[in-house]
């Protein structure tokens, strides 16, 4: 496939390796020249590696086939995240290696997970938008503070600290954007 039809998401083939494209930048040419530049971010699948590549957009990428399966986290198996196809309930078993810093974001029973496969091995994990977890450990509210909205320090069950509103207490459950990685609303 040419370079411009490449899009987010797809997964690719370069230099015998296998990359998710996760943001494309496009650079118009100046003056005459007409050439149109695509900087790809691409992660490599599995390991997670950061790989940038700039192409014209008649340059050729070989897309790779990939399938994505929905699947639910069901425990963990020593350093191995071990997740349950929605359909079928075939186990797959991904190392924390390949989950990377995704592994904050996983907690029991974690639906919505898509699981993707190339030439019948998982190789990585897609997680929802957004999950819920719970606040283990955050400092009290300031009585007599401002109105003002003051970010604090906040320990959840996963293991992972974030910043969260001043009015969020120890067990509440807060909506955490995997995406941004932030705060993104009470559960």
């Amino acid at each position: 496939m040419k370079a411009s039809e490449v899009k987010k998401g797809n997964v690719v083939e370069h230099n015998n390796t296998v990359y998710q494209v996760r943001d494309i930048e496009r650079s118009a040419a100046q003056g005459r020249s007409g050439n149109v530049t695509f900087r790809f971010i691409m992660y490599s699948v599995p390991g997670g590696n950061k790989f940038d590549l700039s192409l014209r957009s008649e340059d050729e990428l070989k897309e790779v086939e990939l399938i994505r399966r929905e699947a639910t986290f069901s425990y963990k198996d020593g350093d191995a995240f071990v997740f349950l196809d929605v359909e079928d309930y075939s186990p797959y078993q991904l190392d924390a290696n390949v989950v990377g810093d995704n592994a904050g974001y996983i907690s029991e029973g974690l639906e919505g997970c898509y699981i993707q496969i190339i030439d019948d091995a998982p190789v990585a994990v897609l997680l929802p938008a957004s999950v819920i977890l719970e606040v283990v450990e955050t400092p009290p509210e300031l009585k007599g503070g401002t109105a003002t909205k003051r970010p604090k320090p906040a320990r959840l069950n996963t293991g992972i600290e974030i910043q969260v509103p001043e009015y969020i207490s120890n067990g509440e459950k807060i909506h955490v954007s995997t995406v941004t990685g932030e705060f993104a609303g009470r559960a």
